[in-house]
């Protein structure tokens, strides 16, 4: 297993358990308060809270997942398992959505309404500087290390400053009895968080259904091989996914009269110089006789 695989598992470990201690922070807070207050919004947004939890936990055992080492059962090591957790990860996210839309519109169509109260007020300002923080630290981290599973958390702590500040804008509009604003801007904030639910599956389903590497990955390996004279010309080039990187397979002719030695010393210069290629995970490659 290579050190940046073991230093992505360990960031995206420490990312899971920030967030899983936060989320219950946050959890416990807001269910004291809503049932204190009898706030509805606030019972909801403590819901969230508890579906975060969730998703902090996902995050942390898919980063200690993907932190092992290839074995004979998983002989390019574990690194879907980032995508496998993203997925999962985007299916909350998505029903999360559903959701906050689902509530929005009964908001707004019965006018809900609740006491006002400034401690209301304080939790969501709580929360929402909570969620900045976990937000602009795991986006960090996760363009860093182009890490799916800790962006797919991150854009989790975005959505909640979202919707936490939706049901802050609620509390401050009942204060001047206005209560259509809470209902409409929950349902805005479902739709943007439904479209991100969907770009993150997206990603996440095409690498385990072991999508090839883009055109500029592919004409990058053509060149290399091109540079080699002593190969007559290119048979196939395929690939497989492993986690974020890709196992290559090329498959080239050279001359038949070549000698064993000379036609794997061409096999393991061009792997080599493959090899030096990001998120390459191995190079196989296959001589045939012209």
């Amino acid at each position: 297993m290579s050190i940046d695989t073991l230093k992505r598992g360990k960031e995206t470990e420490k990312v899971g358990l920030v967030g899983i201690i936060g989320n219950i922070f946050l959890f416990v807070l807001k269910i004291i308060v809503a049932l204190a207050s009898k706030s509805q919004s606030m019972l909801a947004d403590s819901i969230n809270s508890g579906t975060d939890i969730l998703s902090s936990i996902m995050t942390f055992v898919g980063g200690r997942i993907s932190q092992n080492a290839s074995d004979e059962q998983h002989n390019y090591g574990y690194g879907k398992a980032e995508y496998v957790f993203s997925l999962i990860i985007s299916l909350i996210m998505g029903y999360l959505a559903v959701t906050v839309a689902a509530e929005g519109v009964k908001s707004l169509i019965a006018q809900s309404q609740f006491e006002f109260s400034y401690t209301l007020i304080v939790v969501c300002l709580i929360t929402i500087i909570t969620k900045i923080i976990l937000y602009i630290y795991t986006n960090k981290i996760g363009k860093q290390s182009e890490n799916i599973l800790v962006l797919a958390n991150s854009e989790d702590h975005k959505n909640d400053v979202l919707i936490t500040s939706s049901v802050l804008v609620g509390i401050l509009a009942s204060k001047i009895n206005i209560y259509f604003l809470d209902g409409l801007i929950a349902i805005l904030i479902a739709c943007k968080i439904l479209i991100e639910a969907t770009k993150f599956f997206m990603t996440s389903y095409t690498v385990l259904i072991d999508k090839s590497m883009n055109e500029t990955k592919l004409e990058e390996i053509k060149e290399i091989i091109k540079s080699f004279k002593d190969i007559d010309h290119i048979d196939k080039i395929t690939s497989k996914a492993a986690g974020k990187s890709f196992v290559i397979i090329i498959k080239v002719s050279v001359d038949g009269n070549m000698t064993v030695n000379k036609s794997h010393e061409i096999a393991g210069k061009l792997k080599a110089k493959v090899m030096e290629l990001k998120d390459v995970y191995d190079v196989i490659v296959h001589i045939n006789p012209v």
